[in-house]
């Protein structure tokens, strides 16, 4: 069987406020934009382009109530550094339970999906 994941999709009261930061936070394009959606593929050319799944928001009537059911793990060179940059483009740190001893920090959109920044791979774990 050949199946692939085409798209994640944001559901938001306005789609231009998270897709506007993931386009910064990933430096990805806008490949489609209308009222009711947005869709951010990779840059053209990357190693990621018609390989990762493209972004898709779209526009729903009601807001966030709790905790999303999916989110996006990010894995940074440099934690620290990457989690003060998503701050500076709008993102927050967020608690939803997890304890002091955790190597990643939970953050959120401004639209306030949940999203983690992982530590980075050490030496050993990277792959060739």
């Amino acid at each position: 069987m050949t199946l692939r994941i085409q798209s994640l999709c944001t559901d938001s009261t306005d789609p231009k406020v998270p897709a506007d930061f993931w386009e910064k936070a990933l430096g990805w394009r806008r490949t489609y934009e209308a009222d009711d959606e947005i869709v951010l593929e990779p840059p053209a050319g990357s190693p990621e382009d018609g390989v990762s799944p493209d972004l898709l928001f779209l526009k729903v009537p009601e807001r966030k109530e709790v905790k999303n059911r999916l989110h996006l793990d990010l894995r940074p060179e440099d934690r620290d550094a990457e989690v003060a940059r998503l701050e500076g483009l709008g993102a927050k740190r967020v608690s939803v339970g997890q304890g002091p001893e955790v190597t990643w920090v939970v953050m959120a959109d401004p639209d306030g999906n949940e999203f983690c920044v992982l530590r980075a791979l050490r030496p050993d774990e990277l792959t060739e």
